[in-house]
C-alpha cells in the first residue's frame, strides 16, 4: 500500500465485500441522481445517494466513510442513463483503497464523454426511433403504439444501466482505455443514426403545406405543387425544422417555438394559406 493511501485512509485494509445484489441495489438507487440537482453541485447530491450502500460496506471506518462522502458531494454531472459505468469504476476504486485523487480523477475523465455519448445515444437514436414506431402505430389508433415505445426504450435504458454496473465494477479502470479509444466512434456513429432518423420524422410527420393558388396569366397553378414540390419534396417542413432550431440556438423557450406553431396553423387556416 502507497503511503499517500495510508495517510488519507485510517484504515487501508482492501477486502472485496460488494455482491451483485449490492450493485443492483445502487443500480436501483441511480434513477434518483437528478432529484437533489442544483446548479452548485449540479448532480453531486443523488450521485452520492445511489454509492452510500456500496461506501457504507467497503468503509466501516467512519473517518473514512465521512471522507469519501464529502468527496462524492462535490460537484457531478454526466447522462443520467449512462451513470452506473461511473458507479461501478468508482466502487472498485473505492474497495481497493485507491487515493482520493485518483478517484476524483476518473469521476471527472468520465462523466464528460459519457454525457456526449448519452445524448448522442438515446436523444438523437433510441428515442427518436422508439418514439417513431410507437407514434406511427398510435396514429392508426393501436393502442398498442405508447405500450412499444415504453417497453422498447426501457428495455434498452434498463438493459444498460445494470450492464454498465456490473461491467464498470468488474473491469475498473482498465474500463477507462477502452472508453477512451472508442468514445468518438461510438459517438459519430450513434449522431449519423439519430440524425437520420430524424430527418425521416421530419418528412414524415410535420405536415406542413400551402393551399394557395398563385395566377400567372390565364394559367392558375397550386404554389405548394408546382412550386415548392417541384424544388423539393416536403421543403416546407424542413425549413420550418430549420427555423425551430434556429431559435433554440438563440436562446428561445421551446414554449414560445409552441404558440408560433399554434400562430401559423391557426392565422394560415383562417386566412386560407395553409
Amino acid at each position: 500500500m502507497e503511503s499517500n493511501q495510508i495517510s488519507e485512509y485510517q484504515d487501508p485494509s482492501v477486502e472485496k465485500v460488494l455482491t451483485k445484489k449490492d450493485l443492483n441495489k445502487m443500480v436501483w438507487r441511480s434513477l434518483l441522481l437528478q432529484s437533489s440537482f442544483n446548479y452548485e453541485r449540479m448532480q453531486g447530491g443523488g450521485w452520492t445517494y445511489g454509492l452510500i450502500p456500496g461506501l457504507k460496506k467497503i468503509h466501516k471506518n467512519d473517518h473514512d466513510l465521512s471522507m469519501a462522502l464529502n468527496d462524492h458531494l462535490q460537484f457531478f454531472n454526466t447522462h443520467p442513463f449512462l451513470v452506473t459505468f461511473i458507479q461501478g469504476i468508482t466502487l472498485a476504486m473505492e474497495e481497493n483503497k485507491e487515493s482520493r485523487d485518483t478517484i476524483r480523477g476518473i469521476k471527472v475523465a468520465t462523466m464528460g464523454p459519457l454525457g456526449g455519448i448519452g445524448d448522442a445515444l438515446f436523444w438523437l437514436t433510441l428515442l427518436p426511433i422508439t418514439a417513431g414506431i410507437g407514434a406511427a402505430l398510435a396514429s392508426q389508433g393501436n393502442i398498442a403504439g405508447p405500450i412499444l415505445f415504453l417497453v422498447a426504450f426501457n428495455i434498452v435504458h434498463f438493459g444498460l444501466r445494470f450492464g454498465l454496473m456490473h461491467y464498470g465494477y468488474n473491469t475498473g479502470t482498465n474500463a477507462i482505455v477502452t472508453l477512451k479509444e472508442n468514445t468518438k466512434k461510438i459517438s459519430r456513429a450513434a449522431s449519423i443514426v439519430g440524425l437520420t432518423v430524424i430527418g425521416a420524422l421530419v418528412a414524415s410527420y410535420i405536415n406542413f403545406t400551402l393551399t394557395l393558388n398563385v395566377k400567372a396569366g390565364d394559367i392558375t397553378f397550386n404554389l405548394q405543387e408546382g412550386v415548392l414540390d417541384a424544388i423539393m419534396p416536403k421543403l416546407l417542413p424542413l425549413l420550418y425544422t430549420f427555423f425551430c432550431f434556429w431559435m433554440l440556438k438563440k436562446g428561445k423557450s421551446p414554449l414560445l417555438l409552441i404558440l408560433i406553431t399554434v400562430l401559423v396553423g391557426v392565422l394560415g387556416r383562417l386566412v386560407g394559406v395553409v
